[in-house]
């Protein structure tokens, strides 16, 4: 069984794969003010509440965006696995072709996430992935990663609203009835849901675009849900999209 780690900037997600297939999935906040011992204990607790055996993982298989968070949880699933963690990073086997300028900048959940959907659908393709930023990825035809876009996620726009003005409230990520809001939480409420789905719809234009042909679009990231019904465009969600992605890597480069 692999143990599939993805640290984000604000939850961490654990999954359990064996053979391919998902067992189970679970989350907890991503906290760098915590120590590796710390890390341990909340991990082997959600372990043992799946029913899970710390001992029972034949690898590890992790991918990051917070490089302090990532050490201490290496350390952490050494202690409970005795497993020395595969990170994706630079040195990892992905059979992913890269055309940015600098393929060393590119995140490894962009990575991990093109790995996993160039393995279930055909190319071109573009991904999105809605966590506290909110990223888009373009892949050609020939199954090339050629670069993306970024922008601040749903919750983390909402909430500089709620931060940055004296009057704002802070609201939930739920649709309003109508785009035209009668209050200022229906108003940001509006402008946070319908205004991130006509976003996404005009992203996903100028790259068929500047591909010169529609493309599949793959959608992924624990906000995602909430907008895809407002959008346009027909778009596939995969929530679990990172974690097929790292057991695909971890296959290529496991001894």
């Amino acid at each position: 069984m692999l143990f599939a780690i993805d640290i984000g900037n604000t939850n961490i997600v654990l999954g359990c794969l064996q053979d391919g297939e998902i067992k189970c999935v679970a989350a907890m906040s991503t906290d760098d003010a915590m120590t590796d011992c710390e890390y341990a204990v909340r991990i082997k607790a959600i372990l043992d509440m799946k029913g899970i055996d710390c001992r029972g993982f034949d690898g590890v298989a992790l991918s990051s965006v917070v490089p302090p968070v990532t050490r201490d949880v290496c350390s952490a699933v050494k202690m409970l696995t005795g497993i020395d963690a595969l990170i994706v990073g630079a040195g990892v086997k992905t059979g992913l072709d890269i055309r940015i300028d600098d393929p060393a900048q590119l995140g490894s959940d962009l990575v991990v996430g093109a790995v996993a959907a160039l393995n279930r659908w055909k190319p071109p393709l573009i991904i999105i992935d809605m966590g506290t930023a909110t990223t888009f990825s373009a892949i050609d035809k020939k199954g090339s990663f050629l670069g993306g876009a970024i922008m601040p996620g749903l919750r983390l726009s909402l909430d500089s609203l709620f931060l940055g003005t004296s009057k704002l409230p802070r609201v939930s990520i739920e649709a309003p009835k109508k785009a035209i809001g009668r209050s200022s939480e229906e108003s940001m409420r509006s402008g946070g849901i319908f205004g991130t789905a006509d976003m996404i719809d005009g992203m996903i234009d100028r790259f068929c675009d500047e591909l010169g042909e529609k493309a599949t679009v793959i959608a992924t990231g624990g906000n995602m849900e909430s907008i895809i019904r407002h959008c346009r465009h027909d778009i596939i969600y995969d929530g679990e999209l990172i974690l097929r992605g790292l057991a695909i890597i971890w296959e290529k480069n496991r001894k």
